[in-house]
This record gives structure tokens, sequence and C-alpha cells, in this order.
């Protein structure tokens, strides 16, 4: 076998072995029995293609033990089905490279067919209750992006000293995530969810933890338009951050998802900075 070949060989008996680890460690972690043993026959199979390449190798070989335990950390943090959501990725490009070596090495076939009968398992079994209430985690952190990113905007050109502004900000967003999730939990309860005390805890839950990072550099900073620059900022990561995590675990397309919220947060907040410019002038007020 050419060396470009062998290589490639190497490589992936190395991804199986790690891919291995990584189904075996989330299967002790699993609490759930059935996915447990889902994640095991799936462990035990990719054992059985590293023992194929192996084969084809002639060399023992170790696996990625610091890419097993970055996927298992994302796991225990960002939860089992980001984690593993993206080690179906990385199958889909094991899966192209196996088709790349096919005609040259007999057997190939089987591995790709059982690497699809992964991902068809994997998805068979995903069921996470933080993925349940996802539309209430939305409903949260929109609200508190659109709602906060004007308020603060307006408040900052209307106001003159940050503290103010933080006092207003804090006022607002808190009254606010009440708000949120006592109207989640009313239109829940209405529709006869009876989920719907946790429905309205998500929502509040992330409307508050959005209203931390956005008033934070009103707390840290002298300057008022730098603290709203830095904001802004805050939104925008806010915002690829949390539609990257439901791209990937949901299978949703990023960059139009992403587009949308940004284009209406800075929207709302390019809006709510004029207005506060208008009123300020119209009201007389020298703050």
């Amino acid at each position: 076998m050419e060396a470009r070949m062998m290589e490639a060989a190497r490589a992936a008996q190395v991804s199986e072995l790690t891919e291995h680890l990584v189904y075996s460690r989330l299967a002790e972690r699993c609490k759930d029995r059935g996915n447990a043993e889902v994640l095991r026959s799936i462990a035990e199979a990719e054992l059985a293609h590293a023992g194929f390449w192996k084969g084809i190798t002639g060399v023992d070989a170790a696996p990625n033990r610091l890419r097993a335990a970055r996927i298992v950390l994302t796991a225990r943090i960002l939860g089992l089905t980001f984690a593993l959501k993206l080690m179906e990725r990385g199958e889909t490009r094991a899966a192209a490279r196996y088709g790349d070596l096919s005609g040259a090495i007999p057997g190939l076939e089987k591995i790709a067919a059982d690497e699809d009968a992964h991902e068809k398992s994997l998805l068979g079994m995903l069921d996470e209750e933080r993925l349940r209430y996802v539309g209430s985690i939305v409903l949260g952190l929109n609200d508190a992006l659109v709602e906060l990113t004007g308020a603060l905007a307006g408040f900052t050109l209307a106001l003159g000293d940050t503290k103010i502004i933080t006092l207003a900000g804090l006022v607002t967003g808190l009254s606010a995530a009440f708000s949120m999730g006592a109207s989640d939990y009313l239109s829940s309860k209405a529709e006869g969810d009876p989920r719907a005390a946790k429905s309205a805890l998500y929502t509040g839950i992330a409307y508050l933890i959005t209203v931390i990072l956005m008033i934070l550099p009103y707390l840290l900073l002298d300057s008022k338009y730098a603290s709203l620059g830095i904001t802004l900022g805050i939104v925008i990561a806010i915002i690829a951050g949390f539609n990257y995590y439901i791209s990937v675990a949901k299978e949703l397309d990023f960059k139009r998802r992403f587009f949308e919220m940004a284009f209406i947060s800075m929207g709302v907040a390019a809006f709510s900075f004029a207005v506060g410019y208008v009123l300020k002038i119209a009201l007389g007020v020298d703050a």
C-alpha cells in the first residue's frame, strides 16, 4: 500500500480507538439505561473497526486521550446531545475518508455502513431535558437581547452616569425577567402544559443570565459609550454562541439564525439610541 493510504489507515485506527474511548466513558456516565446500552454497543463497534485498521497497518496504536477528554468534558458541560452531534460531524468526515479508500481496501464498505447506522442509533436515543425546553430558552434569551439592548442604548444617551444607567438597566431587566417567566407560565398553563413551571423557570433564568452579562460593562467601566460598545460585543457573542449550540444540537442553519437575531438586536439598539437622542433634545435634558 502506498504511503499516503497507509498514513490515512493509521489516522483512521487512532480515530476509531479515540471514539471507542469516548463512547465508553459517556456510557459510564449516562444515567439513562437505554442510552447507555446504545453507547456501549457503539463503543464495541468502534473497537472492532480499530481492529480492522490494525489488520491493515500491522501496528498497535493509542487513542487520542486529549481529544477524548475534551469531548467527554463538553458532554458534561453542554450536554450529551451537543457532544454526540460533534462526534457525528467527525464520523461524517470519516465516512468521506472511507469512500476515498474503499477501492483500495476490501471490506471498507461495511465499516462505512456501520458508521451510518451509528448516526441513526444516536439520533434515535437523544432525549435531553435542556433541548426539550429550548423554545423557552430562546424566548428568554431573545427577549432579553432585544429589549435590554434597546433600553441600554437609550439610557446611555439619555442619562449621564454609568451607575444611573446600571440602576435603570437592572430595574428594567429584572422586572422584565420576572414578567417573562410569569407570562410563559400562564401561557403554558392555559394550554394545559404539565411542564409549565419548568418552562417558565428556563425562560426566566435565560433572561436573568443575559441581563447580568449585558449590564456588567456598566458596573466595571466609567465611560458609558465604552460600556455600550462592549455590551453590544457581548450581545453578538451571546447570539453567536447560542446559535452555534442550537445549530449543532438541532442541526439547524447557523448563519441564517445568527444574522437574523443580530440584525434585530442591533437594529433595535440603533433605533433606541436615536429615540434617546430625540427625547433628550425635545425634553431639554442635560445629563
